[in-house]
């Protein structure tokens, strides 16, 4: 074993977290789910997603079996959807293909779609104890800081190097309890601001501690600022306790889910009103105006407000096109600020 992994497991033995609902059974269905749920997204957040999307859909035969709208609406407000769509897409694949089961074949497992090289070493090494290397943010933050390596982790030079070092450092044994040490180490220690340092196991030979490059490694990407873009989102709601929605389209942003309508324009909002609910446009509700920031870019949300009286409203349920219940909208993947938005709201 490395001294770098026979710290790293003292370490986690000691001060590691092993409550994790994913360690208990680890097993490949539950392991992929976390690994997927925890891309992008802090162990904080996570859990009751995770535990409220294993209530529903236990194992991957029934995850395969659920409708879209299922899936998205119990990952509703995770964000980053196409996890999900994914993550349903490899279910059917394995129902298809592999027996319904998750492929023990590294090669095979890390075809599938959501499932690349980094996150079939994770599911192998938990669930099966392979020897596999990791290279999530958290392992890469940790060996850029230990051994001292500058550049963008995410560019494929530095990235090659990091692998060649996450390869070289893995112990002959324990390979769950490894993998989940680095990640834990990473997420609650060698964290991105403020790491604790001086609790550090392995400070003693890392290169960023000893030259006071902590704060600076690892570097950042080269950035750019966000673009700003503005939308109206249309609020149609009825004097039964529906709601007018649309479903996004099958890419792009919030691709897949029900959302409000929305109009680049007043011209624009004025013609879906006339032809879907009849609502007089300069009777509008302004509500408060809304940012949500995207990886790429920063949205302006501006949503009026109207109520239509559901016998004049010129549509029926479609697969585009829907009239929910107030009191349903959790059966619906909504997007975070169209939930948030709608959830402040009465009926």
């Amino acid at each position: 074993m490395s001294d770098f992994a026979d710290r790293l497991l003292a370490w986690y033995d000691r001060d590691g977290r092993h409550d994790l609902p994913w360690q208990h059974p680890r097993t490949p269905y539950r392991v992929w789910l976390s690994e997927i749920m925890l891309q992008q997204t802090q162990v904080q957040t996570v859990i009751p997603y995770y535990l409220r999307f294993l209530e529903a859909l236990p194992t991957l035969p029934a995850l395969a079996a659920a409708e879209p709208d299922r899936v998205l609406a119990l990952w509703a407000g995770l964000g980053y959807y196409a996890r999900a769509r994914n993550l349903h897409k490899a279910a059917q694949l394995c129902v298809q293909q592999h027996g319904g089961e998750l492929p023990q074949d590294f090669e095979a497992l890390s075809a599938l779609p959501g499932i690349g090289r980094s996150t079939a070493g994770a599911i192998l090494a938990q669930a099966h104890g392979q020897r596999l290397a990791i290279l999530d943010g958290n392992v890469k933050r940790t060996l850029c800081r230990y051994h001292g390596i500058g550049g963008w982790p995410g560019g494929s030079a530095v990235e090659k190097q990091l692998w060649q070092i996450a390869e070289a450092a893995l112990p002959e044994s324990r390979m769950a309890d490894y993998t989940q040490a680095i990640m834990d180490f990473g997420a609650t220690l060698c964290t991105r601001h403020d790491p604790a340092c001086v609790l550090c196991p392995l400070q003693d030979d890392c290169v960023a501690r000893r030259e006071g490059l902590v704060e600076q490694l690892p570097e950042a990407k080269p950035g750019k600022p966000l673009p700003e873009r503005r939308t109206l989102m249309l609020l149609v709601r009825d004097d039964q306790g529906h709601v007018l929605l649309v479903r996004r389209p099958p890419t792009g942003v919030w691709s897949g889910l029900w959302s409000l309508p929305e109009a680049g324009d007043h011209d624009e909002a004025r013609a879906f009103l006339g032809q879907h609910a009849r609502a007089d446009f300069d009777a509008a509700e302004p509500l408060p105006l809304i940012e949500h920031t995207f990886s790429h870019y920063r949205l302006h949300i501006e949503p009026l407000s109207w109520r239509a009286e559901r016998s004049s409203a010129n549509v029926g349920d479609n697969e585009h096109l829907r009239w929910q219940p107030f009191d349903r909208l959790v059966d619906v993947g909504l997007p975070a600020p169209v939930k948030k938005l709608l959830g402040s709201l009465t009926p």
